[in-house]
């Protein structure tokens, strides 16, 4: 047989190799952050390796942790942490309520650009300070913003718009006025009207 008639026929293990590599990609149960990669030998056999991707993986657990479980992040269940921890603490839970609404809007994953955690959005080092071992975990969250706003309240007189001030800036930019800084400021007025939205359907 001539050389040239022989030369299709070589294809044929090549093109039956992809075509396996394309079946087992769409019909394989692969759970989510696996990868499938292929590789032929000298000899020219396709072989296959499937395992997960590291860099996915890292991505998630640093940015956007996923809650413990989806039932401590029901509103239902958030709404009783937030009542536990407001009594505790004798602050009103729709102020808690209007802050999480601001800081987070109720997303217990949630994690700023400046690296705050969670529903009331914790800096790491105050989640240290307050003992909340988890701030993603939305039960520790709420109890540790509230313990944090207590303090704040009680700093300032309990003056709410102090307070909230604080609460964003920190308490040593917050003298006897808001400070006149932009986000600062619109902050403080978000977080008003939520309450006084809460507030008018009490």
């Amino acid at each position: 047989m001539d050389q040239k008639e022989r030369k299709p026929f070589a294809l044929f293990p090549l093109l039956a190799g992809l075509l396996l590599f394309f079946a087992m990609s769409f019909s394989s149960p692969i759970t989510a952050g696996a990868t499938v990669a292929a590789y032929m030998d000298v000899q020219g056999n396709l072989h296959y390796i499937q395992g997960k991707s590291s860099r996915t993986n890292k991505k998630i657990a640093i940015n956007r942790p996923f809650p413990r479980s989806t039932r401590e992040s029901t509103p239902q269940i958030i709404n009783t942490f937030i009542q536990a921890a407001a009594t505790e603490h004798g602050i009103d839970p729709l102020l808690i309520k209007a802050i999480i609404k601001a800081e987070s809007n109720f997303d217990p994953t949630a994690v700023s650009p400046k690296g705050a955690q969670g529903l009331m959005q914790l800096m790491p080092a105050t989640a240290r300070d307050l003992q909340v071992a988890d701030p993603f975990d939305p039960q520790a969250n709420i109890i540790g913003g509230t313990k944090y706003l207590h303090s704040l309240l009680e700093s300032f007189g309990w003056d709410i718009e102090l307070s909230l001030a604080a609460y964003n800036a920190g308490p040593g930019n917050v003298k006897q006025a808001i400070p006149n800084i932009p986000e600062t400021r619109a902050y403080v007025v978000k977080v008003l009207d939520n309450y006084q939205s809460y507030q008018m359907k009490r």
